[in-house]
Protein backbone atom coordinates (compact mmCIF):
# COMPACT_ATOMS: atom_id res chain seq x y z
CA UNK A 1 0.00 0.00 0.00
CA UNK A 2 1.87 3.12 -1.24
CA UNK A 3 1.28 6.44 1.25
CA UNK A 4 0.67 10.05 -0.07
CA UNK A 5 4.16 10.82 0.80
CA UNK A 6 5.39 8.33 -1.48
CA UNK A 7 2.89 9.46 -4.00
CA UNK A 8 3.96 13.06 -3.58
CA UNK A 9 7.72 11.59 -3.65
CA UNK A 10 7.33 9.98 -7.01
CA UNK A 11 5.02 13.17 -8.82
CA UNK A 12 8.13 15.34 -7.42
CA UNK A 13 10.86 12.77 -9.17
CA UNK A 14 11.27 13.60 -12.94
CA UNK A 15 10.70 10.41 -15.14
CA UNK A 16 13.54 11.28 -17.27
CA UNK A 17 16.97 12.89 -17.51
CA UNK A 18 16.48 14.80 -20.24
CA UNK A 19 14.79 18.45 -20.07
CA UNK A 20 11.08 18.83 -20.06
CA UNK A 21 11.34 21.75 -22.78
CA UNK A 22 13.37 19.01 -24.61
CA UNK A 23 10.61 16.61 -25.15
CA UNK A 24 7.91 18.96 -25.36
CA UNK A 25 9.85 20.54 -28.55
CA UNK A 26 10.55 16.67 -29.72
CA UNK A 27 7.04 15.76 -29.19
CA UNK A 28 5.19 18.47 -30.71
CA UNK A 29 7.64 18.47 -33.89
CA UNK A 30 7.69 14.64 -34.71
CA UNK A 31 4.35 12.91 -33.44
CA UNK A 32 4.95 10.48 -30.02
CA UNK A 33 8.55 11.63 -29.93
CA UNK A 34 8.30 12.73 -26.35
CA UNK A 35 7.17 9.72 -25.20
CA UNK A 36 9.71 7.68 -27.55
CA UNK A 37 12.34 10.22 -25.72
CA UNK A 38 10.44 8.75 -22.04
CA UNK A 39 10.66 5.02 -23.17
CA UNK A 40 6.85 4.98 -23.29
CA UNK A 41 7.16 2.97 -26.70
CA UNK A 42 3.61 1.52 -27.01
CA UNK A 43 2.00 5.06 -26.41
CA UNK A 44 4.82 6.73 -28.24
CA UNK A 45 4.19 4.02 -31.49
CA UNK A 46 -0.20 4.67 -31.30
CA UNK A 47 0.35 8.55 -30.85
CA UNK A 48 2.65 8.57 -34.13
CA UNK A 49 0.76 6.37 -36.03
CA UNK A 50 -2.82 8.07 -35.45
CA UNK A 51 -1.50 12.01 -35.73
CA UNK A 52 0.45 10.23 -38.92
CA UNK A 53 -2.70 8.52 -40.28
CA UNK A 54 -5.17 11.15 -39.36
CA UNK A 55 -2.61 13.70 -41.34
CA UNK A 56 -2.97 11.55 -44.35
CA UNK A 57 -5.97 10.68 -44.49
CA UNK A 58 -6.94 14.55 -44.65
CA UNK A 59 -4.64 15.34 -47.22
CA UNK A 60 -5.83 12.69 -49.35
CA UNK A 61 -9.75 13.74 -49.07
CA UNK A 62 -8.09 17.27 -50.12
CA UNK A 63 -8.07 19.22 -47.16
CA UNK A 64 -7.15 22.60 -47.00
CA UNK A 65 -3.55 23.22 -45.36
CA UNK A 66 -3.64 26.70 -43.74
CA UNK A 67 -1.41 29.32 -43.85
CA UNK A 68 -0.46 32.00 -41.50
CA UNK A 69 -2.52 35.12 -42.33
CA UNK A 70 -4.22 38.05 -40.70
CA UNK A 71 -7.30 37.25 -42.05
CA UNK A 72 -10.89 35.54 -40.18
CA UNK A 73 -10.31 34.19 -36.92
CA UNK A 74 -11.02 30.44 -37.70
CA UNK A 75 -8.49 30.62 -39.81
CA UNK A 76 -5.92 32.24 -37.70
CA UNK A 77 -7.22 28.79 -35.17
CA UNK A 78 -7.20 25.83 -38.14
CA UNK A 79 -3.84 27.66 -39.29
CA UNK A 80 -2.57 26.85 -35.15
CA UNK A 81 -3.97 23.60 -35.04
CA UNK A 82 -2.31 22.48 -38.49
CA UNK A 83 0.95 24.21 -37.00
CA UNK A 84 0.60 21.89 -34.49
CA UNK A 85 1.46 19.06 -36.66
CA UNK A 86 5.14 20.18 -36.52
CA UNK A 87 7.27 18.58 -38.79
CA UNK A 88 4.16 17.46 -41.53
CA UNK A 89 3.12 20.85 -41.25
CA UNK A 90 6.56 22.20 -42.89
CA UNK A 91 6.40 18.17 -45.04
CA UNK A 92 2.86 19.61 -46.24
CA UNK A 93 3.83 23.24 -47.39
CA UNK A 94 7.30 22.28 -48.92
CA UNK A 95 5.65 19.33 -50.91
CA UNK A 96 2.11 21.65 -51.61
CA UNK A 97 -0.26 19.24 -50.26
CA UNK A 98 -3.39 19.59 -49.78
CA UNK A 99 -5.64 21.70 -51.51
CA UNK A 100 -5.64 25.98 -51.34
CA UNK A 101 -9.43 26.08 -50.72
CA UNK A 102 -12.14 23.65 -49.84
CA UNK A 103 -13.75 22.74 -53.22
CA UNK A 104 -15.92 19.33 -52.76
CA UNK A 105 -17.89 18.00 -49.28
CA UNK A 106 -15.29 15.42 -48.36
CA UNK A 107 -12.38 17.72 -48.68
CA UNK A 108 -13.93 20.04 -45.36
CA UNK A 109 -13.62 16.33 -43.77
CA UNK A 110 -10.01 16.43 -44.87
CA UNK A 111 -9.82 19.73 -43.20
CA UNK A 112 -10.77 18.66 -40.43
CA UNK A 113 -8.98 15.49 -39.93
CA UNK A 114 -5.82 18.31 -40.66
CA UNK A 115 -6.16 20.74 -37.73
CA UNK A 116 -7.57 17.42 -34.69
CA UNK A 117 -4.73 15.73 -36.27
CA UNK A 118 -2.50 18.67 -34.85
CA UNK A 119 -4.57 19.34 -31.90
CA UNK A 120 -4.03 15.91 -30.86
CA UNK A 121 -0.41 16.12 -31.05
CA UNK A 122 -0.11 19.54 -29.23
CA UNK A 123 -2.29 17.50 -26.34
CA UNK A 124 0.65 14.18 -26.98
CA UNK A 125 3.27 16.53 -26.42
CA UNK A 126 1.83 18.67 -23.21
CA UNK A 127 1.12 15.05 -21.90
CA UNK A 128 4.89 13.86 -22.28
CA UNK A 129 6.28 17.23 -21.00
CA UNK A 130 3.54 16.13 -17.95
CA UNK A 131 5.30 12.85 -17.50
CA UNK A 132 8.78 14.02 -17.96
CA UNK A 133 8.71 16.96 -15.12
CA UNK A 134 7.19 14.05 -12.97
CA UNK A 135 2.91 15.98 -12.42
CA UNK A 136 2.08 12.86 -13.75
CA UNK A 137 2.51 9.20 -13.15
CA UNK A 138 2.14 7.85 -16.66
Amino acid sequence: MTTNTQVQTRLQSPASTLSPTLILLAGWLIPGAGHLLLKKWIRAGLLFASIVLMFTIGVALQGKIYTPNTGELLDMLNFAGDLGTGILYGIARVFDLGAPSVQLATADYGTKFIVVAGLLNIVAAVDAHSLANGRKLS
